[in-house]
């Protein structure tokens, strides 16, 4: 790895330490950045910054526009949960905080995310609310854990026919417009705060999670040592989503394989087995709903990604190897 560290001796230790991973995303995590810093005093935090062997001249262009954050070029791509641990390591704030690139701090969001986590100590792991660009709700902020039921009515459409009952929809807390706080399950890493001694404690994001299903499992290993999660209105992101991984069929691929690590990690043998044969129809009932879409006409793309989907499903099918996946 090869480091830019920011030349300022002496400084006091920050409250928080605000880590960013980037991957080829430069004019989002350009914009995230100015965000950051226009909307929290520069006193409170430092800013460390991960690039993973971004293509698109990332990492030049953050080090001349901020000469002042800890920029560290890793000479491979790390993932999200590698990058994390990495950045984890220089991090000297008490408090960690997790912020995708492509996001856009609002009205001190972090300031008053550490007005909550200081008000809600014994949550341990807090997060805010996240729009979408257009102001819309984007309700990937936090979930609830995923069970056999809920995975049911992912996998059967359920969930999204009836996206907003929380019956159909529990994990993601179908119905509440997240505009009151709330104890959760799992606090989406695109804006998870916590300590940095819990981090340490939990040993950072398992490195088997190389995208996708890391803050899940990290929120679950605390969970069970006493964390009770929760979530605040009072901080809200804009998260656009997705923007460093282009292609939706290698996407669903790392998706289902971080599922089934999951399943592997927190669910006893039979649920295990169960939830497996979820993912199963999920890709059979989206298969069949693209060969109708094809057949009147629409839905070419959709067949094309479910298709490759199922060829690829040795990669997120088979029982995860002991020393984890990639």
């Amino acid at each position: 790895m090869s480091h830019s560290l920011p030349n300022q001796p002496g400084l006091p230790t920050p409250t928080i330490s605000v880590i960013v991973v980037s991957y080829n995303t430069r004019e989002l995590t350009l914009a995230c950045l100015r965000s950051l810093d226009a909307q929290t005093p520069r006193e409170l935090y430092e800013l460390i910054v991960v690039d993973n062997l971004s293509s698109d001249g990332s990492a030049d262009a953050i080090e001349r526009e901020f000469p002042w954050a800890r920029l560290i070029r890793s000479e491979k791509n790390l993932g999200f949960a590698g990058g994390n641990n990495l950045a984890a390591k220089e991090a000297s704030g008490e408090y960690l905080l997790l912020l995708n690139p492509d996001t856009v701090v609002l009205e001190q969001a972090i300031v008053r995310l550490l007005a909550f986590a200081r008000r809600t100590a014994d949550a341990a792991i807090w997060g805010g609310r996240t729009r979408f660009a257009d102001g819309r709700l984007n309700p990937a902020s936090c979930w609830s854990r995923p069970t056999a039921w809920s995975l049911f009515c992912i996998a059967t459409g359920l969930a999204k026919v009836f996206r907003t009952t929380t019956l159909f929809n529990p994990e993601a807390f179908g119905g509440w417009d997240r505009s009151t706080e709330r104890q959760v399950d799992i606090v989406s890493g695109c804006f998870l705060m916590l300590k940095r001694a819990t981090w340490e404690a939990l040993g950072g994001f398992d490195p088997a999670f190389f995208m996708y299903g890391e803050e899940a499992d990290l929120c679950l290993r605390a969970h069970a040592m006493g964390a009770k999660p929760r979530v605040t209105p009072e901080a809200t992101i804009v998260h656009y989503g997705g923007a460093s991984e282009k292609a939706r069929a290698d996407k669903l691929v790392r998706l289902f394989r971080a599922k089934r690590l999951l399943f592997e990690r927190h669910c006893s043998p039979l649920s295990r087995w169960w939830c497996t044969r979820m993912l199963d129809l999920w890709v059979v009932t989206r298969l069949g709903g693209a060969m109708l879409g094809k057949l009147f006409g629409r839905g070419a793309a959709a067949w094309q990604t479910w298709t490759s989907v199922h060829a690829q499903r040795k990669e997120w099918h088979g029982t995860p190897a002991a020393g984890g996946m990639r």
